[in-house]
């Protein structure tokens, strides 16, 4: 098997592939992780993902991230999620979340419990949270490379780094280091819209989104699960789809109007150095623009103090980008052999790996196997 790009979504086929006993090729343009793989939290969020596939998908994902991360060398640096309620609607929201069949390793916590899990300041007026012991949060900038070297450690996946892709035909691909030839391509080109069946893209009316991400200095305090508020209710399907979370929306326009305007939704995760990546922003374009605002910042910024009290300084600022298109990803088969994969919902990370296992048992048929 040969597979265009080595983010995580083609890391995920490179081992699903692997695990059935396949010898894998994955080439790639850039001379190292360079993109949204790496520019993200790490984060890998089960409870919030759209009920169904793309829930059941997470399940299996994180399942798969905890089975590699031991022997691939990738610490996890927290466990479990804390997401707060801060006004009545939300913990409506999180109460009706709690009926479903997603709230499997999840419970409410007062405000009272709930206070331990969010910085030694301690938070201002909430209503509670709820827990979720299901996710999980590595250090992607670090695990994504690390995913890759115990991948190509394994004696059946090769990467070859520094080679573009020109042409993808059934059984090869015409790369800038020649022709390679294989029994079935995937193609995982990320957000490049452009280069390789731009006209899928174009029809599938795929975009590009833009967030914006900071790093904080350590606080002095520990968080042991990663965080996020009221805004995140509104922007993940499997909370934003139930009844209950039209009255938090309303009063998010009321009084949060700029936050939603912009996208911006509240994740604090915390490094073993103790600095804390903390986002994001969402804004939609072809080309968006390289530039960071900073009055989208300071919406960030003011949602943290909400949460979590006085902030810390910026030490890290960075853009990032990924595909986006309604629905959780885009599969399709431009030709026999073929497969072209790519994250629509910016969360790759979280859903990649179960996506993968589809597609691979898609290509040659159900089965089970061990990766060596």
């Amino acid at each position: 098997m040969a597979i265009v790009g080595a983010g995580i979504v083609g890391l995920a086929h490179a081992l699903a592939a692997g695990r059935r006993g396949l010898s894998v090729v994955v080439v790639d343009r850039d001379a190292q992780a360079n993109g949204a793989s790496i520019r993200n939290f790490g984060f890998v969020t089960v409870t919030g993902q759209e009920q169904g596939a793309v829930w059941r998908r997470a399940r299996r994902s994180r399942d798969v991230w905890m089975e590699v991360v031991g022997p691939a060398g990738i610490a996890v640096e927290q466990r479990g999620l804390v997401m707060v309620a801060r006004r009545p609607e939300a913990r409506a929201v999180l109460e009706a979340f709690l009926e479903t069949d997603m709230a499997e390793g999840c419970r409410w916590l007062g405000r009272d419990e709930a206070r331990p899990c969010l910085g030694a300041a301690g938070p201002g007026a909430i209503e509670g949270a709820l827990f979720s012991g299901i996710d999980v949060r590595v250090e992607s900038r670090t695990a994504i490379p690390a995913l890759a070297r115990w991948l190509a450690g394994s004696g059946r996946v090769e990467i070859r780094r520094g080679v573009s892709v020109q042409g993808v035909e059934a059984g090869r691909l015409e790369t800038s280091a020649g022709t390679i030839l294989a029994d079935a391509v995937i193609v995982c080109p990320g957000d490049d819209l452009a280069t390789l069946f731009p006209a899928i893209f174009a029809e599938a009316g795929v975009t590009r989104c833009k967030l914006q991400m900071m790093r904080l200095a350590a606080p002095g305090y520990r968080l042991p699960s990663a965080v996020m508020s009221d805004l995140g209710l509104v922007r993940y399907p499997g909370y934003a789809a139930l009844p209950e979370a039209a009255a938090l929306r309303a009063r998010l326009e009321r009084e949060q109007p700029d936050h939603l305007r912009h996208g911006i939704h509240l994740i604090v995760a915390q490094g073993a150095d103790g600095s804390l990546v903390v986002g994001d922003s969402h804004h939609y374009a072809d080309t968006p623009d390289p530039f960071a605002s900073d009055h989208v910042e300071r919406l960030i910024l003011d949602e943290f103090a909400a949460i979590l009290g006085p902030v810390p300084p910026v030490v890290e600022r960075w853009t990032g980008t990924y595909a986006s298109a309604p629905g959780h990803s885009l599969v399709q088969a431009p030709m026999a052999g073929v497969r072209l994969v790519v994250v629509t919902g910016g969360t790759g990370a979280s859903t990649a790996f179960g996506l993968a296992e589809e597609v691979i048992a898609d290509l040659i048929g159900p089965a089970a196997g061990a990766f060596a």
